[in-house]
């Protein structure tokens, strides 16, 4: 799969439905009869959407893990908790688990958020919040980050 691109404001129903983005879905098409997982972040208080194919990326490296080191069990049991598959309806809609809502705090407005190839799931005023945390300096944390990776030619890094 090709990365996924954009920031996408949209709402959920009382329910937990939230109606995909016209262009979010175009670019999530190919993954639409294969499903989702839906699953808590590790780092952030937002969910993850994972194309089933991602997730069985994801899934094959976790497996390589020995389940005979107690903090490779323990890391398995608590990255898949609450992990749900999801499908997206015929009407574009994707049903959010009561479970999941409470996790990320969502409530009316959400942000989805590519980030690579998964989409994260926000609250609104939560996103707006993580990207705006003045205790993160972008610039320093790019350069820890994105510093010393020089292995193309195309002038970015």
């Amino acid at each position: 799969m090709n990365s996924i691109i954009g920031t996408y404001e949209c709402k959920v129903d009382a329910k937990g439905r939230l109606m995909l983005p016209a262009p979010l879905k175009k670019q999530l098409a190919s993954s639409l009869q294969e499903g989702f997982v839906l699953k808590r972040s590790v780092f952030q208080p937002c969910l993850e959407l994972y194309p089933m194919a991602e997730w069985n990326v994801l899934m094959n490296k976790v497996n390589k893990l020995n389940k005979f080191v107690k903090k490779n069990n323990d890391f398995i049991r608590r990255f898949t908790a609450g992990v749900k598959v999801v499908e997206i309806d015929n009407l574009g809609r994707l049903l959010i688990p009561k479970d999941l809502v409470v996790f990320a705090s969502i409530k009316k407005d959400l942000v989805l958020s590519s980030a690579v190839n998964i989409v994260e799931i926000w609250d609104k005023d939560l996103y707006e919040k993580s990207i705006d945390d003045a205790t993160i300096d972008f610039a320093d944390l790019a350069e820890d980050v994105m510093g010393n990776i020089n292995d193309d030619d195309n002038g970015i890094s």
